[in-house]
């Protein structure tokens, strides 16, 4: 559903983000982002179960008992305190429709009334973090309407951070045919924004990446972008078969190792792991999926068969 295969990396960038946001004193963020990877943001970073998420899909859901919109699941937001070296941050994922970027107003709002709140030192303890796809940040309108506000005295929010999860393609549509721009983020230069480019098949590059974004935004306060070059692993979603319309691009995907293999046999080969360390953590997390799925699968309610 919308899978973040290809674009792994999202999750350390996300993590490194909000540690390093929570030692330099912030206490609330809110992040926005599309259907690609958020249920792996979810689980992966706001520390959602997994066997909540796997009952929401089954239907078995026992919430709120006859209350429900039919929605989809990768609209779902969720807000948790997660533990970092300042102190306990409160993260907010918000609720999204499908419309595509239309959440980036939504969530600037929501840092600017936090802000307002928590008084003069609100810049500095809550922040926002926008994920975008490729195509929709130089596509959509409300990109360049959101960034070119950034700087404004009633709508300046300290600067947001940016990533884009540039997988190089937008549903079928090859960037060539998107804009004329070489990067999609190319946009963000209208506010003189700096731009990371970083390969998603490096994670300690995109930790890297990350961190500079935070020393950037809590020293200069202002927008800063991440693009998270990558690539998408399967089709657009549970239907799309790309290879119909992407033939070539998806034969190189389809011999390209995953960024977990990349990265996995760096660290053997500097001999951080053994091999017998990596397959006993695998059969752990498979593990751990098997038994939430299975807690999912078992009615909350007396009156649910």
């Amino acid at each position: 559903r919308f899978s973040l295969e290809g674009g792994e990396s999202l999750i350390p960038i996300l993590d490194e983000l909000i540690q390093g946001s929570g030692d330099k004193g912030v206490k609330e963020i809110v992040i926005g982002m599309a259907h690609r990877g958020r249920l792996n943001v979810l689980v992966n970073i706001l520390g959602k179960s997994p066997a909540s998420l796997f009952d929401e899909f089954t239907g078995m859901s026992t919430l709120s008992p006859g209350v429900s919109s039919g929605d989809v699941k990768y609209h779902l937001g969720f807000s948790s305190d997660v533990e970092t070296p300042g102190g306990p941050v409160h993260l907010t994922l918000a609720f999204n429709p499908s419309h595509l970027e239309i959440i980036n107003p939504v969530v600037e709002g929501s840092v600017k009334a936090r802000q307002d709140r928590a008084g003069p030192e609100g810049i500095n303890t809550v922040i926002p973090i926008l994920i975008h796809g490729d195509a929709a940040f130089s596509g959509q309108g409300i990109v360049m309407e959101t960034l070119n506000m950034s700087q404004t005295r009633a709508f300046n929010t300290g600067g947001t951070v940016h990533i884009v999860i540039n997988n190089q393609i937008g549903f079928t549509t090859n960037p060539s045919e998107a804009r004329t721009s070489l990067y999609s983020s190319d946009i963000a230069k209208a506010i003189q924004a700096p731009i990371i480019h970083v390969n998603g098949d490096d994670p300690e590059a995109v930790v890297w990446a990350a961190q500079l974004a935070t020393d950037f935004r809590y020293k200069f306060k202002q927008d800063i972008v991440i693009d998270l070059v990558c690539y998408r692993r399967h089709g657009h979603n549970e239907i799309d078969e790309p290879s119909f319309t992407q033939p070539l691009m998806y034969q190189t995907i389809a011999t390209h190792p995953s960024t977990r293999t990349i990265f996995e046999k760096k660290l053997i080969e500097a001999n951080v792991v053994t091999k017998q360390e990596v397959e006993k953590f695998d059969k752990k997390i498979l593990e751990h999926f098997q038994s939430e799925f299975e807690a999912s699968l078992i009615p909350k309610d007396p009156n649910v068969i």
